[in-house]
């Protein structure tokens, strides 16, 4: 959120000063470990995880909004391995050097918005994003594992669309919607992901979108950045805005464009706008 994924940083943090809500970042936050770690030392990924919550207990936050579903996925689990298994979170809470109570939530942003009231959301609504066809595109994370994030159904969710359609666009419903973009295979393997990306660009184009929206650095950036890779693979044309659903919601808000980062994405988003 800092570095390549800096737009969805800012337009997060946009729309909460709009909607009046306080975000803090957790002083002397660590890295949640992602793949990298949960791969190679399940200790470690565990540790990375607590010691982010059991921070967050001691500043006295109420929840943990992890935007990225890598993150928030890490965090729901280490809440639930602490939970379920008192002699790892023993260990785990040794090797922090800190407690754990639990009583610090983590959640993603479309329970944010889901939280924090889509009445009044729709309610702060200043301009419907009329004519804007949305594929919503929740990627393999946001829903899975379903007994760990316990988000949404895991194969059909709708809560995005939900958002989407109180702000005035149609979501259109498309089969590719929960796929996986081949974000782990990003620099190993990046045909592989122009293969994946290409099956995802296609199903919302066909679906009759004209813009894609996400609630994932790592899918945004893959269905942005390897768009050209996916049409010279496939010999389509695809053209499809990748946007951030905070940065719809700070469009339907008012906005300007500038500070929710809409000039930074690698296929131009000036047809993305309300009426």
């Amino acid at each position: 959120m800092h570095g390549s994924s800096s737009e969805y940083d800012i337009s997060v943090r946009a729309v909460a000063d709009s909607l009046g809500h306080e975000l803090r970042e957790i002083d002397d936050w660590n890295c949640c470990g992602a793949s990298a770690a949960h791969m190679t030392n399940e200790k470690l990924a565990f540790c990375l995880s607590l010691r982010n919550l059991a921070l967050a207990e001691q500043q006295g936050l109420e929840a943990v909004l992890a935007p990225c579903p890598m993150c928030s996925k890490e965090l729901l689990g280490a809440a639930a391995k602490a939970a379920d298994d008192p002699d790892a979170r023993a260990d785990a809470e040794a090797a922090i050097e800190m407690t754990c109570a639990g009583t610090v939530r983590a959640i993603n942003y479309i329970q944010y918005l889901e939280e924090s009231g889509l009445d009044s959301l729709e309610e702060s609504v200043t301009v419907k994003l009329t004519g804007l066809k949305v594929a919503c595109y929740y990627g393999c994370l946001l829903t899975r594992p379903p007994k760990v994030v316990r988000f949404d159904d895991a194969e059909q969710p709708g809560s995005f669309e939900r958002i989407v359609r109180l702000l005035g666009a149609e979501a259109v419903d498309f089969a590719m919607k929960t796929e996986c973009c081949g974000g782990g295979f990003t620099q190993s393997n990046a045909p592989a992901v122009a293969r994946l990306c290409g099956r995802i660009l296609r199903s919302a184009k066909s679906a009759g979108a004209n813009v894609i929206a996400t609630a994932c650095p790592m899918c945004q950036m893959n269905l942005d950045m390897r768009q050209p890779d996916a049409e010279k693979l496939t010999g389509e044309k695809f053209g499809l805005p990748v946007v951030y659903l905070s940065q719809l919601v700070g469009l339907a808000l008012g906005i300007e464009r500038r500070r929710l980062g809409l000039g930074r994405h690698f296929v131009s988003t000036a047809n993305v706008k309300g009426a």
